[in-house]
Parts: structure tokens; sequence; C-alpha cells
């Protein structure tokens, strides 16, 4: 659906490249994140939006048959009993067109992902503060 080579500058503009149908189902999605991640902040990498939290939070993307939701590797093993009747790989869920979004999945899951993003930067932060904190020896 979506021509490889075209470089978008906002989520809006991508979004707006769909048919109606398929922007709905991209807005609602948005929306989700959004919602579920309020302090992340939106941008267009690898040529998908993206929603980012202390480093990259989740992408997304419109395919001809589905919409690929991409919550990094912990994102899918962290929920692998309930994404069973989605197609996915290491990184990656599939949503079909023919299905309803699931919504409340894709909550929990940018939850759990902002929860991780967050815990990772205060773990960097505890760290990089003790290294300063040492005693520098010669």
């Amino acid at each position: 659906m979506n021509d490889k080579k075209t470089v978008y500058g906002s989520i809006d503009e991508y979004i707006a490249a769909f048919p109606p149908d398929v922007r709905d189902i991209l807005q609602t999605l948005r929306r989700v994140i959004q919602e579920s991640a309020p302090e992340a902040k939106e941008k267009i990498s690898y040529r998908m939006p993206t929603f980012e939290l202390h480093g990259n939070l989740v992408h997304f993307a419109a395919f001809k048959h589905h919409i690929g939701f991409y919550p990094a590797p912990d994102g899918v093993e962290e929920f692998r009993e309930e994404i069973k009747a989605y197609q996915t790989s290491k990184g990656t869920l599939q949503f079909p067109y023919d299905q309803p979004l699931p919504v409340e999945l894709i909550r929990r899951i940018v939850a759990f992902r902002a929860e991780r993003n967050i815990e990772r930067a205060e773990n960097k932060k505890k760290k990089m503060k003790q290294q300063k904190d040492k005693p520098t020896t010669l």
C-alpha cells in the first residue's frame, strides 16, 4: 500500500497517505499508544510512525493485509501467551485488517514497554551517578 521510497515528515503525513478504512485503524492505534504512554514523543523512524520514551517505545506500519506493530522483542516475549492468535516474529505482531484491533492488548503492551524503558533509563542514570561519585585513583 505504501510506497517504500516515500519519506514522511510526521505521523499525520504517514496516516494521510492511506485509504480511509486504513487511516481509521492507524488513528485508533495512535490514540491507544498516546493514552497508554502520554509522555512518549512521536516521530518517524525507519519510515514508520514511532513513539519514543527513553528510546524507541513502539513502531507501527500499514501493509497490504495487516498492521505491523513493533513493540521490540521484550514486548512480544512478555505477552507470548496472549498473542498466539497473531502472526509474530522476534519483535513484531501483525494485526490483520479483517479482525478487530486488540486495543486492550495493545494498551498493556505499550504500558509494559513504557515501564521497561523508564526502568532502564533510571538504572542507567544511577549507574552513571555511581561512576561519577567514585573516587578516582592515580
